[in-house]
């Protein structure tokens, strides 16, 4: 198994299932702003990663984590708000979103969706794979 630097010093560390298709849509968007350089992407769906002592691999298969570069790690919308105000064309909603309200709404709708991801992932998967061929 490939090891994993937990605290890769100046980089934040985004870790995301891969073998889910919105994740791996969202994350290959995020993967081609600019700014993402800075950012280590993790697909925590490989068999071939050890996950990090502090977030095991069923935990962070469940909700999106993201690791600060100081080694605090933050889930769900406060995860995603984290990686936004670290993106340069994604600062402004990092910052709206970072509100207080706005941040527990983001919240409360990310836990909503969570049951519902993998039947919007078979959804997607189908879609994709039709458009494939």
């Amino acid at each position: 198994m490939a090891a994993y630097s937990e605290a890769d010093q100046g980089k934040m560390t985004v870790y995301y299932d891969g073998e889910c298709p919105i994740c791996s849509i969202e994350i290959g968007h995020y993967r081609r702003c600019r700014g993402s350089g800075a950012v280590e992407f993790v697909d925590i769906a490989d068999a071939a990663i050890v996950p990090p002592h502090d977030l095991a691999r069923d935990v962070a298969l469940a909700r999106f984590h993201v690791r600060n570069p100081d080694g605090s790690l933050v889930s769900g919308a406060a995860g995603f708000v984290t990686l936004w105000r670290h993106l340069p064309g994604w600062r402004w909603l990092g910052r709206i979103a970072s509100n207080r309200v706005i941040l527990r709404g983001l919240e409360w709708g990310y836990l909503r969706f969570l049951p519902i991801r993998s039947l919007v992932s078979h959804f997607v998967r189908r879609v994709r794979d039709r458009r494939a061929g």
